[in-house]
């Protein structure tokens, strides 16, 4: 059981943060880290959901529920990154 909640983490969280990168910065960033933005996501919206409407929704598992709390939470990380990191200079 443990195993396949660990792969569902992983594909709802590379679906998650692939579509959040599409949308965010234009283009996909690479599996393991459109993996970690939907993981990390997942977490973002979980929490930022149980605050708007505390005791109402229990996202778990494989669903789409799920996945479109894990796509906001990572739309929200990927904006406060690209909030923090700014543009580069160019040399």
């Amino acid at each position: 059981m443990a195993l396949v909640s660990i792969l569902a983490w992983l594909i709802v969280g590379g679906v998650a943060g692939w579509l959040a990168s599409l949308l965010v910065r234009g283009a996909g960033m690479g599996i393991v880290s459109d993996i970690i933005v939907g993981i990390v996501g997942a977490l973002i919206g979980g929490f930022v959901l149980s605050l708007l409407l505390p005791d109402t929704f229990g996202f778990t598992g494989f669903n789409l529920g799920s996945l479109v709390v894990a796509f906001v939470g990572a739309v929200i990380l990927l904006f406060i990154v690209k909030l923090f990191a700014g543009r580069r200079a160019i040399s």
